[in-house]
């Protein structure tokens, strides 16, 4: 059965990129950056991942041309990491040499912890070739990011941090929320200290304020960090510390492909689930 877009979209934008540029602006006249992500994963055929790619590579093109303020986010099975590695690369570099060319933006998307050691190793190989133009996301609650962050933080990359949005089991990963806090403060420090411009992409009130309150005390500026925060959550917060002189971003994900990510973003908190169930019996 094909579920109703209408009930994604307190989370995903529309289902093509021409319907999400109204929105972008919007954001983009409120002094918010934005991360556009074409959704998709898991994609088995070369030729859709082919076609993925050629997608993303017009996209950059689109995004310049309707003069928006965005970068772009992929995940690596969207274009050919469960087919070939080396495959999943040759795309990647292709996506980047035009990035590149505009001057844009590529954030490689953390996946379920199987392919954490893939993206970063593909990871390490883009940032030599196209450095500030590629960067990666690191998932607070895995264990290993304990070394993940520091290493790549030596390297200069360009690391958006969040909590972890997939179930992972627990010799994989952080269960208790208390921890992942803590691990979650623990590396932001670390990327404030040691690379130049981190992202702290969280909607957790505990950490905002841990943020807010560390950077204020440390003296860190606030054009040293970026907040992120994702699509339909938080608008208001995202509008205020703009307005108080803070980098914020917001994560757009946009198409067809939306249920796994909406799947996702149901999981993380039960009153997601109430307001998708509220608005679906609304007009």
């Amino acid at each position: 059965m094909k579920l109703p877009f209408a009930m994604a979209r307190r989370f995903v934008a529309a289902e093509t990129f021409t319907e999400t540029i109204p929105k972008i602006k919007t954001f983009n006249e409120n002094n918010i950056k934005v991360t556009l992500d074409l959704l998709g994963e898991n994609v088995g055929e070369k030729s859709l991942a082919d076609d993925t790619v050629d997608t993303y590579i017009q996209l950059i093109d689109d995004i310049q041309s309707a003069g928006l303020t965005s970068s772009i986010s992929i995940k690596l099975t969207m274009i050919g990491l469960d087919i070939d590695e080396s495959y999943c690369k040759e795309n990647l570099f292709r996506l980047l040499d035009k990035a590149k060319e505009h001057g844009s933006f590529v954030r490689i998307d953390m996946e379920g912890s199987d392919y954490t050691q893939q993206t970063i190793n593909i990871f390490k190989d883009a940032f030599q070739v196209y450095g500030n133009h590629v960067g990666i996301v690191i998932q607070a609650y895995l264990h290993r990011s304990k070394q993940d962050i520091p290493e790549l933080a030596q390297l200069g990359a360009d690391i958006r941090i969040c909590k972890g949005a997939y179930k992972e089991p627990e010799l994989i990963a952080i269960q208790k929320m208390p921890e992942i806090r803590e691990a979650f403060k623990e590396y932001t420090k670390i990327l404030l200290e040691k690379t130049t411009f981190p992202r702290i992409a969280t909607h957790d009130d505990e950490l905002i304020n841990w943020v807010l309150n560390y950077t204020s005390e440390n003296k860190v500026p606030k054009d040293r960090f970026e907040f992120q925060m994702l699509y339909g959550l938080r608008e208001n917060t995202m509008q205020q510390f703009a307005a108080d002189g803070y980098h914020v971003r917001v994560y757009v994900p946009y198409g067809t492909m939306w249920f796994p990510y909406f799947k996702r973003r149901l999981m993380e908190r039960k009153e997601n689930i109430w307001f998708v169930l509220n608005t679906m019996f609304k007009n």
